[in-house]
């Protein structure tokens, strides 16, 4: 069941009252599943039931996107700002310490929980900030595109286009190696929801200078790259171990950037080997 968590935030004019929406099922230890920038928590829907055989799984709806709403005015939508936010929403939860499995904007976010010792563990699923200046370009353009076609197109246009293949192809290629095996329904919602996030802009803008260099100690790490991302290149992995030698680094045969609905069973079993 969807429900929301409320809790109080800094903000330059003092503290403010911030809601967000997630979904929590299962049992076991705590996980935290976070999704990437202009997507909603139903991008982990493929692989949920798997993993709440053995944890407790807390599908989360990042600030300014999907249920929930945008951050309080004046509070940026950096690291610096949302990784506290995370924080304060895992207290308001009663979770110490979750494992956390992040994709895109939200494996970057799961690094980052992982570096302040916010996390006991952490899975990457193509992570964002191991760019060079003219891939993040690349992947910034083509989400802006994303947006644009998404905001352009009639509700009934993208209901048609979702119902054929090809269609499903047209809207959901660019994230998924295989957009015909995602529902019609899915691939409205998540053309809505790229539409309607007000926190795209904002975040994407706060992304502009951001490269990930830090290390995470003793945090058991694994950053996981589709062989067939086509927004940010697996050679980023390359990257992302240069920088946390630590870090197990796994392909991910036959996935996009969005591996959750490309191989449900190979996510998931990632996910719980990092985090046992």
């Amino acid at each position: 069941m969807t429900t929301q968590v409320s809790f109080t935030i800094d903000t330059p004019g003092g503290r403010r009252p911030l809601s967000v929406a997630y979904r929590r099922t299962g049992s076991g230890a705590p996980l935290l599943l976070l999704h990437g920038i202009g997507h909603h928590r139903q991008a982990w829907d493929p692989v949920v039931h798997i993993l709440a055989a053995e944890r407790d799984v807390i599908a989360v709806d990042l600030p300014g996107f999907g249920e929930s709403p945008a951050l309080p005015r004046g509070v940026p939508y950096g690291l610096s700002s949302v990784v506290p936010v995370l924080g304060s929403m895992c207290e308001a939860l009663g979770v110490d310490r979750p494992h956390v499995a992040g994709n895109s904007l939200g494996g970057l976010l799961a690094l980052e929980l992982g570096h302040r010792g916010l996390v006991r563990s952490v899975t990457a699923l193509s992570p964002a900030g191991f760019w060079s200046p003219g891939e993040r370009r690349y992947a910034f353009s083509t989400l802006t595109a994303m947006r644009r076609g998404a905001k352009a197109l009639p509700l009934p246009v993208i209901q048609r286009l979702s119902r054929s293949a090809g269609g499903r192809a047209a809207l959901t290629g660019t994230i998924y190696a295989r957009p015909g095996r995602r529902s019609p329904e899915a691939v409205v919602s998540e053309t809505l929801a790229l539409r309607t996030a007000t926190g795209f802009d904002d975040t994407l803008a706060a992304g502009r200078g951001v490269l990930f260099t830090n290390e995470l100690g003793e945090v058991p790490v694994t950053v996981a790259w589709g062989a067939k991302d086509r927004l940010l290149l697996r050679r980023q992995g390359i990257r992302a171990k240069h920088t946390m030698p630590g870090a197990r680094l796994v392909r991910l045969p036959g996935c996009g950037h969005v591996p959750m609905n490309d191989d449900p069973a190979l996510v998931a079993r990632v996910i719980l080997d990092t985090s046992r």
